[in-house]
């Protein structure tokens, strides 16, 4: 195998062919997956642990979700009415079922993030993972779930600000579940870019250029495993998954000259 065919070759201009090529990096990642044992290890724990979160927010959605859309929109009696209501109980379910999606497996799933894309990079050419120790994994495990904190309230104060929208009688509701779906699929192009972005110290600022300069390949990606969550059984991947073509996406944005190296080390954490 040779590593550098593994990075995506990503065009130096921006065209909408990129959306595609954002939404094919979730074949990547899974053709990657299976070829190496340490990944499907890796993702085969991830899956089991994100299967169990799954079950149990769609459970609780299942149970609450009616409530949650009567406080906004009371069921009406006639068909049509009838109808709109349980259109905009759908609506509502997919993206809380695609935020608690987004929240619950990353934070238990937090100190497996950094070995997937590590590993991922070493298959692409890049550095071998650091050998294990314990103060490195305890450091892991604190700085992952921070990011991840960090990460998850931009996700819902996106969806805060659209909030409103529900008070205008069915069609906002219907509109707050559009626009709430294509900002989830860019928080989760952003997600997955800035996982390996920040391991390697890339500021945030770098995240939102890519977003902006980039929207169309980032905009794909996220639409790839925003859909990825709704197939049975490969939905449970979808966090390694998500992991690995995020981390594809960044050696192919490296490679393309897109993204400057990353920055050095303070040569005092040396």
């Amino acid at each position: 195998m040779n590593p550098p065919s593994l990075v995506p070759q990503i065009a130096a201009r921006p065209s909408l062919k990129d959306f595609f090529q954002g939404v094919g990096l979730l074949g990547r990642a899974f053709g990657l997956i299976f070829r190496s044992g340490k990944l499907f290890l890796l993702s085969a724990l991830c899956a089991l642990v994100t299967l169990v979160a799954l079950v149990g927010l769609v459970a609780l959605l299942w149970r609450y979700t009616p409530e949650l859309v009567g406080s906004f929109f009371a069921r009406p009696e006639a068909w049509y009415g009838k109808a709109a209501w349980y259109a905009v109980l759908t609506l509502t379910f997919v993206v809380l079922l695609v935020v608690g999606a987004n929240t619950v497996p990353p934070l238990l799933l937090a100190p497996l993030q950094d070995p997937l894309s590590e590993t991922t990079e070493e298959l692409c050419g890049g550095p071998p993972s650091p050998p294990f120790s314990l103060g490195g994994f305890l450091r892991g495990l604190v700085t992952g779930i921070a990011h991840t904190l960090a990460r998850i309230f931009f996700l819902l104060l996106g969806l805060l600000v659209l909030l409103p929208l529900n008070l205008i009688p069915v069609a906002g509701s219907i509109l707050w579940t559009v626009l709430g779906s294509l900002w989830s699929m860019m928080w989760m192009a952003g997600e997955h870019l800035a996982g390996p972005m920040t391991r390697h110290l890339y500021p945030f600022a770098e995240v939102r250029r890519m977003l902006r300069q980039r929207t169309a390949l980032c905009l794909g990606f996220g639409a790839g495993v925003y859909l990825l969550l709704w197939v049975p059984v490969l939905n449970t991947f979808f966090l390694p998954v998500a992991i690995v073509a995020g981390t594809l996406l960044y050696r192919g944005l490296v490679a393309a000259g897109q993204l400057p190296p990353p920055p050095d080390p303070d040569p005092l954490l040396k």
